[in-house]
C-alpha cells in the first residue's frame, strides 16, 4: 500500500473505490488496528500504533465504527454505551449514564435507551454503536462501510446521523459505497485502486470532472449501471 494522506480538523473525507482496493485496510491502519509495512500514522503529533492506543495520551481519541454494530445482546442500548465509558473513562454510574443518554439523543435513539439489541433494527443498532463511539469524545471518527450490512430502507437513517455529525464539525473518515452521501457530505474524496490513492480532490470536482481515467471508469460503471 502506497498512501500519503492528511485529514484536516472538522473535515469529512470519503474513501471510495472498487472492492479490494485497500480502503478498509487503510482505515484499520489509521486506527492502529493494523501495522503498516512502512511509514507511520500520526494524530496530533503522536504516533499511532496498538501500544500507543492504550496510553493515556491516545486512549479513546480515535473512534472506530465497524460494519457490524457488535453490541452486547444482554445489555440495553444505554448499557452498551455506558459500559465503554465506565471501562475507559472511570466515570461514575450517573456521569456515564448522563453522557450516554446525551449521545443516544444525538443519534436519535433516546427513545430506545432501554431496548435490547434484538428488538432494534439494523439501522438502530448501528446508531447505538455510533453513540457508543461518540461518547468517548474521539478526536477523529473512522467508519468502515457503516451501512453495508443494512437493508436499503435502513441505510438512510444512519447516513442522516453522519450528515448531522459532519455539520457539527466532527472529523470523519468514511469508507463508503454510498456515492450520493460522499458527493453531498464529504469535503474531499480519496479514490483508491490497488492499494494506492489514485485521486484526491474535493468532492464536487471529483464527481463533476474526475482527473484520472480509472476514476472516470469507476464512476461511469457505478453511477450509470
Amino acid at each position: 500500500m502506497d498512501v500519503d494522506l492528511q485529514v484536516k480538523p472538522a473535515e469529512t473525507l470519503a474513501l471510495c473505490g472498487p472492492s479490494g482496493s485497500g480502503k478498509s485496510t487503510l482505515l484499520r491502519i489509521m486506527a492502529g488496528l493494523e501495522r503498516p509495512d512502512k511509514g507511520e500514522v500520526r494524530l496530533g503529533g503522536l504516533q499511532v500504533d496498538r501500544r500507543a492506543l492504550r496510553s493515556k495520551a491516545l486512549l479513546g481519541r480515535i473512534g472506530f465504527v465497524f460494519q457490524q454494530p457488535a453490541l452486547y445482546p444482554h445489555m440495553t442500548a444505554l448499557q452498551n454505551v455506558t459500559l465503554a465509558l465506565r471501562l475507559t473513562r472511570g466515570l461514575s454510574h450517573k456521569e456515564a449514564e448522563d453522557r450516554s443518554l446525551a449521545e443516544l439523543a444525538r443519534v436519535g435513539m433516546e427513545a430506545k435507551a432501554t431496548a435490547l439489541p434484538a428488538t432494534l433494527s439494523g439501522g438502530q443498532q448501528q446508531r447505538v454503536a455510533i453513540a457508543r463511539t461518540l461518547a468517548l469524545e474521539p478526536q477523529v471518527l473512522l467508519l468502515d462501510e457503516p451501512t453495508s450490512a443494512l437493508d436499503p430502507e435502513r441505510i438512510r437513517e444512519v447516513l442522516d446521523v453522519l450528515r448531522r455529525l459532519a455539520l457539527e464539525g466532527t472529523t470523519m473518515v468514511v469508507v463508503t459505497h454510498e456515492l450520493g452521501f460522499a458527493r453531498e457530505v464529504a469535503r474531499r474524496v480519496a479514490f483508491m485502486d490497488e492499494g494506492k490513492i489514485v485521486e484526491l480532490s474535493d468532492s464536487r470536482n471529483f464527481f463533476k470532472a474526475p482527473q484520472t481515467q480509472r476514476a472516470r471508469t469507476f464512476l461511469d460503471q457505478v453511477l450509470h449501471h
